[in-house]
């Protein structure tokens, strides 16, 4: 069974930085597209990042510049850096991914979440 958990979350004072990482697990899995989503309370939930398994990645125009995502096809991982945090930045960040396995073939998946609180 394919499971998503993140973790790196947690209080931090403006202008300091995260690290997020999404750790995908399951048996002779491949993973196609791993996203970061945002949602604050209140507001709709966006997507903040995205990259491939060839690692082309993209940011939204909220963390370009101060944010990078990456992925480690090996250890079936992806991170997040976000760096001069924002007390708008506090959110739920979560990630997805699709993922491929023999039983289903490509299927979306999702993480529970990991809070990143942003204190001024």
């Amino acid at each position: 069974q394919v499971q998503l958990v993140e973790s790196g979350g947690g209080l931090v004072q403006a202008g300091g930085s995260l690290r997020l990482s999404c750790v995908v697990s399951g048996k002779s899995i491949i993973m196609n597209i791993m996203d970061w989503y945002r949602q604050a309370p209140g507001k709709q939930r966006e997507m903040v990042a995205t990259v491939t398994r060839g690692g082309i990645s993209t940011i939204a125009d909220a963390l370009k510049g101060r944010s990078s995502i990456s992925i480690n096809n090996a250890k079936n991982t992806m991170f997040l850096q976000i760096e001069d945090l924002q007390p708008e930045d506090t959110a739920v960040y979560t990630c997805y991914a699709d993922v491929w396995t023999p039983e289903r073939g490509s299927k979306d998946y999702w993480g529970q979440g990991t809070q990143v609180t942003v204190s001024s």
